[in-house]
């Protein structure tokens, strides 16, 4: 979805040749894998940071198109909405001390941003959910202008008949309404891990992403609160599964699945499992016919870029044309700070490779049902939430960080060589945030317990402390 379109017209024809072509690219990606065409580099770490333009009374600044023009770097970009950017890293091996490199990198753009957003009467603000957004914030007078987000909506509409979208999460209060268009999705903002492996084991690191889920989203939830009401720690979880809220083929032998979704199951022998699915299970939904060679599978990443499993497999090119298969972790939301979104990532980074041990016999020990459930369990109640873990252990999400998981996920990074340092500096962060109950959800809600529900002003204290730096568990209220 990254790649900007040409038109938002479609007629049938479009739709048929898309579905051609994604075809024969399947095709292809399935007999790349059964001839070791995949690149066999090392493990190499990414990230996506999307964020908030704010205005001094700290109201929605629809701005992005002037902010991404000041900044002039290839590694900011527009989001649906125009109060929403996207900054990225470029890719790091992971090793050594490349956790410390990705924060600096992630710094330095993140100042850039600041410093073009000064000149445009903004400022840049990272969390899930902006506590000011209303309802009304969230028009098409305030889409961005690519074709792409246009198409998005259209077709997104054309899919659901023309019925509304219709929002209702219940958490500490309820929220029900109703809305016209796909503008909810930018409801959402989101820090997303990308990591690419080894063709031949990179299932097994996608399976435990999707067993680690739930102790991230748990541990870095920052969504508390929508258009004023006190709703799931991580209210983006049910926000963008609601927002484009659009299934498969009716027809589907496992019913129509979600776009948005934690998936239907692990991966079995291959990465290419997730595209198969996608082509037999998916409609087309955004069908721009490129003039290119199967090669560069333009169709099969269009589509994919369609639907939004939270742990989303997805096709690159090294830098000599060798394509190569990453991990994208899209539970966790923009974070208080950039030294808490590369503590999480650390945690990731860590969790996956300690679940692939060899004698841990993950899909065995924790079923997928399981798996989901402790994820949506975690995302609703976050660090107060009770998990069911390997072999059917029955525990708080607190407890199993501490003692089990923060072990596992240092001894995970040390495998892949990165500097015992940086595990203790970076899971440190985490563990402190564990110990102390104050994940950016948790001191959002405290916040608002002492002081009111004025989201103003708590988004006014919130971004003084995001200012500073530190670490959120480090927040006075």
């Amino acid at each position: 979805m990254g790649r900007e379109i040409d038109t938002t017209r479609f007629k049938a024809r479009h739709f048929n040749e898309f579905a051609r072509r994604l075809q024969q690219e399947t095709t292809l990606l399935t007999e790349w894998a059964q001839s070791g065409r995949f690149s066999g580099r090392g493990l190499v770490a990414g990230c996506e940071l999307e964020a908030w333009l704010v205005d001094r009374d700290l109201q929605p600044a629809p701005v992005n198109e002037a902010l991404i023009k000041a900044m002039a770097d290839p590694l900011a970009m527009p989001e649906l909405a125009q109060f929403n950017f996207e900054l990225n890293t470029a890719p790091e091996p992971l090793i050594d001390r490349a956790l410390s490199r990705l924060e600096a990198a992630l710094n330095r753009t993140w100042t850039r941003a600041i410093e073009a957003a000064e000149t445009l009467g903004a400022r840049p603000l990272t969390i899930g959910i902006l506590p000011t957004l209303r309802a009304e914030h969230l028009s098409l007078d305030n889409m961005s202008g690519l074709k792409r987000f246009q198409a998005l909506n259209q077709q997104v509409l054309r899919a659901r008949d023309g019925r509304p979208l219709k929002l209702d999460i219940v958490g500490n209060e309820r929220l029900k309404g109703e809305h016209h268009n796909v503008m909810l999705e930018s409801a959402a903002t989101s820090f997303q891990i990308h990591l690419q492996a080894p063709f031949e084991r990179a299932h097994r690191l996608y399976n435990a992403a999707i067993a680690a889920s739930a102790p991230m989203v748990a541990a870095g939830a920052n969504s508390p609160f929508l258009f004023g009401s006190d709703l799931w720690s991580e209210t983006r979880i049910p926000l963008f599964e609601q927002a484009v809220e659009v299934g498969g083929f009716n027809e589907a032998v496992r019913g129509p699945l979600r776009r948005v979704s934690f998936g239907s199951g692990y991966a079995l022998d291959s990465l290419v499992e997730c595209f198969t699915e996608n082509l037999q299970h998916y409609p087309v939904l955004l069908p721009m016919v490129f003039d290119s060679e199967p090669e560069r599978l333009e169709h099969l990443c269009l589509h994919n870029g369609t639907i939004w499993r939270w742990n989303r497999p997805l096709i690159g090119f090294d830098d000599d044309g060798t394509p190569h298969v990453r991990i994208e972790h899209r539970v966790l939301a923009a974070s208080p700070t950039i030294t808490d979104a590369i503590a999480d990532a650390a945690l990731f980074f860590g969790l996956v490779e300690g679940l692939c041990a060899d004698d841990t016999r993950l899909q065995a020990r924790l079923v997928f049902a399981q798996a989901k459930d402790n994820f949506y369990q975690a995302a609703r109640f976050g660090l107060n939430a009770q998990v069911v873990w390997l072999d059917g252990e029955k525990l708080a999400v607190r407890t199993l960080l501490l003692n089990e998981l923060l072990p596992l996920a240092r001894r995970g990074l040390l495998a892949i060589g990165i500097e015992p340092l940086e595990c203790d500096h970076y899971l440190g962060i985490i563990c402190q945030r564990v110990e102390q109950g104050q994940s950016g959800a948790c001191w959002q809600r405290a916040f608002a317990k002492r002081f009111g529900s004025d989201m103003q002003v708590l988004t006014a204290a919130y971004a003084e402390h995001q200012r500073s730096g530190a670490p959120v568990h480090t927040w006075s209220l």
